[in-house]
């Protein structure tokens, strides 16, 4: 089975560059495997070409006085695809709780989409040695009161957080042990053994072909390397090779 392969653009690039980007980017990216998921302004311009389109977030509300915010029924009117919940930036900046992270869940699957949802732990709690019990708490809160029939629709993200735009991995054999944690875990606690793991932090096209190696991860959630649209090419080629 092919992997899967998400860009997630964060907050980067103007309409000048989206429009170069979208440019150079070519049929190979057109597959049902990859999935872009630019700014949400920039949405339409890549629905338009016909791409495989994500949304880096969504509300726990389908509609209502909530300024700025987009709910996943609007997103899936329009077609989108997945929504990244649950993402580092987002706990962080934003002060997500997993509470929260898990009604957005909740309401991202009740209109159709495909979640993709992020847990990672930071550099401080790899050292003191928590991450089995920090992705743990996050993977059970995030996935609470999930059917069966739900978790087809989930995805998870593994993304330490101290490799996000570090240039710095964990080792094939670290990413490789979580992933077998992370599907056990799911299949412990929800009785559902076939959830997909994508690894994140730091993918890019000169460790793409070593990740690749690794024989239980399903995908890649690919941060700055997916801005440059011939990096992402690279990694697209190598990943569904």
């Amino acid at each position: 089975m092919k992997k899967l392969v998400v860009g997630n653009l964060k907050m980067n690039l103007d309409l000048d560059q989206i429009a170069s980007y979208l440019e150079i980017i070519n049929e190979e990216v057109h597959s049902p495997h990859v999935v872009i998921c630019p700014t949400s302004i920039y949405i339409p311009y890549f629905l338009s070409h016909d791409y495989r389109v994500g949304i880096q977030n969504t509300f726990l509300a389908d509609e209502g006085a909530y300024t700025g915010e987009i709910s996943p029924k609007q997103a899936d009117s329009m077609g989108i695809a997945y929504t990244i919940l649950g993402h580092s930036e987002r706990r962080m900046y934003l002060k997500e709780t997993d509470d929260f992270i898990n009604k957005k869940i909740i309401a991202a699957l009740k209109n159709y989409m495909r979640v993709i949802v992020c847990v990672g732990e930071t550099l401080e709690e790899r050292k003191m040695l928590k991450t089995d019990r920090v992705i743990k708490r996050e993977i059970t809160n995030a996935l609470r009161g999930l059917t069966k029939e739900q978790l087809d629709n989930v995805v998870i993200a593994y993304e330490p957080i101290w490799a996000i735009g570090t240039n710095q991995t964990p080792t094939n054999k670290d990413i490789e042990d979580m992933i077998n944690y992370i599907k056990l875990l799911v299949e412990s606690y929800f009785n559902y053994p076939n959830i997909k793991v994508l690894y994140g932090g730091s993918v890019n096209e000169k460790n793409i072909t070593e990740l690749n190696k690794i024989k239980n991860l399903d995908g890649y959630l690919v941060g700055g390397a997916s801005t440059n649209p011939e990096k992402f090419l690279k990694i697209i080629e190598v990943a569904l090779s």
